[in-house]
């Protein structure tokens, strides 16, 4: 059986769920974490990301990430993380597959989009709407809107990157239904899915930058953090050509990251003297991080990251369309709420800041593909740069 440090999240200890659930209802011999990262597996929200942008966007070529595996790279890490320093695994997983639900079509350019559509109504935050996707918009149940999650699955998609002091409208309406005392830091299992994240996306963000021909190796070398591995992958294989040593450096450079994360993270808990859960959430400060030289470097990666890649111009040329496709559908759906579908229309609010929420809620969930369809259904013809 493998052991477990007194400071992870223990199922049989949680704050439970907004709505109590008799036990004769319960399916199979699964513990309260477990059944979150199930019902996360089984929602329509987590299916749809397979057609949700990462860093390409409605891609058309098949080697490409989206938002799907994208989450299950960030899972796989996260789950090597908690499992050597003795976290819930369960608790970590269920965060990591839910914490990109939220994500609009197209990623941050669909984001800014609907947050410009929305300035009137409270704006967009696509972390905030996970949480309302995943307390009110879904709903497999006969009693409740939502999955009904755990609270310590639902504290740690609201504040996996630290506390909040100033909520916006959606995460405020979350905490006002099942208080999540924002202010703290939260579980080390949500600080862990928030930093597998961050490994997650510098690392495949190169392998598919270069796929799709906006990167190139020898540029790259312009990081040093990439630099030293490339060198070291190439004294360990010097006959292999570049592209068959892409993977390699990707895989070496997470390794270092999560030995790094792993090594500061038991110095941190060390020093500030964790015992239990409670300290965490009572320490003040984030206990799972990398070193000082590595946090450096990570930031230098991701400077290089946005200038080259994400800043790319044909990205760029990407994100103006994508702003198009989702400010004309809400304009559309706001002048005639008759193009809305059926369940959708019935159910809209009269008045404001609810009708534009409602509005935007049916936008947020849609995939890139449905977006751009019903664009051209609504709205009209739309010329989409190549790839796209």
């Amino acid at each position: 059986m493998r052991t477990v440090a007194p400071w992870a999240s223990d199922p049989a200890k949680s704050r439970g769920r907004l709505h109590e659930e008799a036990a004769g209802a319960l399916r199979g011999p699964r513990d309260a974490f477990q059944r979150d990262r199930d019902r996360i597996i089984h929602s329509i929200a987590f299916r749809r990301l397979r057609h949700k942008t990462q860093v390409f966007m409605a891609p058309d070529g098949d080697h490409f990430r989206v938002r799907l595996t994208h989450s299950l790279e960030v899972a796989q890490i996260g789950r090597a993380i908690a499992r050597t320093l003795g976290l819930n695994e369960d608790l970590t997983e269920a965060l990591c597959l839910a914490h990109d639900i939220g994500h609009p079509p197209f990623g941050h350019a669909g984001e800014d989009a609907l947050r410009a559509a929305m300035a009137g109504a409270g704006g967009f935050d696509h972390n905030a709407h996970t949480l309302r996707t995943l307390m009110r918009i879904e709903k497999p149940y006969p009693l409740w809107d939502g999955l009904n999650l755990t609270w310590e699955m639902l504290e740690g998609l609201a504040k996996h990157n630290g506390p909040i002091d100033a909520p916006t409208w959606a995460l405020a309406e979350a905490d006002a239904t099942f208080p999540l005392a924002l202010t703290t830091w939260p579980s080390l299992e949500a600080q862990v899915a928030a930093i597998a994240d961050d490994i997650a996306y510098d690392n495949h963000d190169i392998d598919d930058g270069v796929r799709a021909g906006l990167l190139d190796i020898r540029q790259i070398m312009g990081v040093p953090l990439v630099a030293r591995g490339w060198k070291a992958a190439k004294a360990r294989y010097p006959d292999t050509a570049d592209t068959r040593l892409l993977p390699e450096l990707i895989r070496s450079q997470i390794g270092l990251m999560v030995n790094d994360l792993i090594a500061e993270t038991r110095r941190r808990l060390r020093d500030s003297r964790i015992e239990t859960a409670d300290d965490v959430r009572a320490a003040g400060r984030q206990l799972v991080g990398f070193s000082r030289a590595l946090r450096a470097e990570e930031r230098e990666l991701k400077r290089f990251m946005y200038a080259n890649l994400y800043h790319h111009p044909h990205q760029l040329e990407a994100a103006t369309a994508a702003r198009t496709v989702i400010g004309g559908l809400f304009g559309a759906y706001a002048a005639d709420p008759a193009l809305l579908p059926d369940s959708w229309r019935e159910t809209l609010p009269a008045a404001e800041p609810e009708r534009s929420r409602h509005i935007a809620d049916f936008i947020a969930g849609m995939t890139d593909r449905y977006a751009i369809a019903r664009y051209r259904e609504c709205v009209g013809p739309i010329t989409l740069p190549d790839g796209f």
